[in-house]
């Protein structure tokens, strides 16, 4: 029998741990966090919890766990160890995203669980994003970000020998478990000396407030923690009248009786005092806040084609004022556009536009459609894992303190980022799929 402790552990124990620095360094996450557990309480005892088709055998029990962190990292061999110490935690990465298409200079994985067994156990994940200095179109800028970097270590010596030790091994026992989370930690914690001068850190910011964001500090620090509400809107209510400063508009699709996708919020990053190299005085910088996220349905290629398009539509027609100005009016457009998305379970099965889990009741006789007919079969969502890039441009903006949204900067280079990751994302379709795939064999091989 191993002694080794199992990733799923690691990643529960480096989740609860994060979410406690976390909440040291930002206490208004704790403030968020009240807020999320008192609507999830409301709603899981009405009966918009039978409405949600929330699976109990899955979902119940994460709820209140439930949480994702994002990072931003500067170089290819940051983004390549990161890979390796999430693996020692049962993360992957999953999924390519180029932000620069919303004029945000990163492209981004999330490393997650990608398992049944894993993603029940503890779905915590991180997206992840890499800095593209080919993005920073001044030369003498970009020579200066490139040599800043290079000098900085943000890894322990300990955290990349336990990690090394993992992988020979095959696993940690649970001292290293314990010394590898210590010391994991450390990457991520927040530190206010800067290691470039005011000046420097001035003009990255005017060249773009993530560029000072990544470049200007020793470590990525965890710029934000994201706990999942059952009910965003009522989140939202929540942090305004606690005093939040919020985003003006939910990020992602309407509400809907049928949840799709993912919604997102947050309270605005906060402004936090930083020393720069050879400066007497403190400055500022921002860029930690807390967000909060609602997960519905994942939705097949054509699901997320209809979705794609009729996001796009709705902002050919509006974009939301960063100030909020017109976020009623872009409320509005949205409601109005997507109102040509089925918004019935049933209706989503049967277009094939979102995964579900089957569940057998009675008996299997007939085809599929027969048999939830006369509910000898029922379905339950597959809840949606993963990110999407307009909602995360849109989260990024408004908490770098963007006043406008910026033109897209360049194409995709995806293959660049999947060199520095050393590994192919996987693919969320293939693996929702396969998840639907197995729950309907299992459904009819049950069946009584």
């Amino acid at each position: 029998m191993s002694d080794f402790v199992r990733s799923d552990d690691i990643r529960s124990a480096f989740s609860a741990a994060m979410s406690t620095m976390y909440r040291a360094e930002v206490p208004a996450y704790s403030n968020l966090l009240d807020i999320v557990n008192g609507v999830n309480e409301v709603v899981l005892s009405s009966s918009r919890a039978a409405d949600l088709r929330i699976n109990p055998d899955e979902d119940l029990q994460r709820i209140s766990d439930e949480r994702h962190g994002a990072i931003r990292v500067g170089t290819a061999d940051e983004l390549s160890m990161i890979c390796r110490i999430f693996a020692v935690m049962g993360m992957f990465p999953v999924s390519y995203y180029d932000l620069s298409t919303a004029g945000i200079p990163v492209h981004a994985t999330a490393f997650r669980p990608i398992g049944h067994d894993a993603l029940a156990h503890n779905p915590f994940r991180v997206f992840t994003s890499l800095l593209r200095l080919e993005l920073i179109e001044d030369d003498a800028l970009r020579a200066i970000a490139e040599n800043t970097l290079s000098k900085r270590n943000i890894f322990t010596d300990r955290a990349v020998a336990l990690t090394k030790q993992a992988e020979e091994a095959g696993g940690l026992n649970d001292a290293d478990t314990a010394d590898f989370i210590k010391e994991v930690l450390e990457t991520f914690r927040w530190a206010e000396d800067a290691i470039v001068t005011a000046d420097v850190y001035q003009t990255l910011h005017d060249a773009h407030r993530l560029i000072a964001d990544v470049v200007g500090f020793q470590g990525p620090h965890i710029n934000h923690l994201t706990p999942r509400t059952l009910d965003i809107d009522a989140a939202q209510q929540g942090m305004i009248d606690y005093g939040l400063s919020t985003k003006a508009i939910v990020e992602g699709p309407p509400k809907r009786a049928c949840p799709i996708l993912l919604r997102q919020t947050s309270f605005k990053a906060l402004e936090e005092k930083v020393r720069f190299v050879g400066a007497q005085n403190a400055g500022n910088h921002t860029a930690r806040f807390g967000e909060i996220e609602e997960r519905g349905v994942a939705l097949t290629p054509k699901g997320r084609a209809l979705y794609d398009r009729l996001l796009a539509e709705t902002r050919a027609k509006i974009l939301p004022n960063p100030d909020g100005s017109n976020s009623m009016d872009y409320i509005a457009e949205l409601n109005k556009t997507f109102a040509a998305f089925p918004d019935d379970w049933r209706d989503l099965h049967d277009d094939g536009l979102a995964y579900f889990r089957y569940n057998a009741v009675g008996g299997t006789s007939g085809d599929l459609a027969d048999m939830l007919d006369r509910g000898t079969v029922e379905i339950s969502p597959i809840i949606y894992e993963d990110f999407l890039p307009v909602s995360a441009a849109g989260i990024f903006q408004s908490n770098l303190g963007d006043e406008t949204s910026k033109a897209q900067m360049t194409q995709s280079s995806r293959m660049q980022f999947v060199a520095a990751l050393g590994a192919e994302p996987a693919d969320e379709f293939s693996m929702y799929q396969a998840i639907q795939d197995q729950s309907l064999q299992h459904a009819l091989g049950q069946a009584v």
